[in-house]
């Protein structure tokens, strides 16, 4: 095999059978990188999505350039992680391409009132200062685990509307051409 084959040399019978039919590597890697959340190395991506590591780094450096993907590259081997800013962007621009800008605001605005109960609720503006464990029962604690996780949530959801809101008066773009 030449160093550069996008496929590893051996039996990859059971690699194969993770991907549909006709995946090609780039996808492969693409979406194996879509599912890191810690930069990892680029010999584990390619184990994953069933290439070649030459081939994963290739297309992970691809990605890389498009904003896609952050490396590290001062270790060896080379580490690669999703870039969930970008992530961010994609999901506010198909927010603000499905939505009007009235639409948006309308949620921004139930999203803040549901983030301002919150902030009543436990007396503070950042979910990160408590801890669900503190509680006295199991199902408190899980409850407070739900409405904590809900809080993020929510707190994520302000960003992206007000990002999409942004998008969608600009004609796609953050700041007024």
């Amino acid at each position: 095999m030449d160093e550069f084959d996008p496929v590893p040399s051996g039996d990859s019978t059971d690699g194969s059978r993770r991907w549909q039919k006709g995946t090609d590597t780039f996808g492969r890697v693409y979406a194996v990188l879509l599912g890191t959340s810690t930069p990892t190395p680029y010999t584990e991506i390619a184990e994953t999505a069933d290439c070649s590591p030459n081939a994963a780094k290739k297309h992970l450096d691809r990605l890389t350039e498009m904003g896609i993907a952050e490396a590290d590259t001062d270790g060896r081997p080379a580490k690669y992680a999703r870039n969930d800013g970008y992530l961010e962007w994609q999901e506010a621009s198909r927010i603000a391409n499905a939505l009007s800008v009235e639409e948006i605001r309308d949620r921004v605005r139930e999203l803040e009132a549901q983030r301002t109960a919150y902030e009543e609720r436990f007396e503070t503006t950042d979910p990160a200062t408590l801890s669900a464990v503190d509680a006295k029962s199991h199902d408190a604690i899980h409850d407070r685990m739900e409405a904590l996780s809900d809080w993020r949530s929510i707190i994520r959801d302000v960003r992206l509307y007000d990002l999409a809101r942004r998008l969608a008066e600009n004609d796609g773009h953050l700041i007024p051409v």
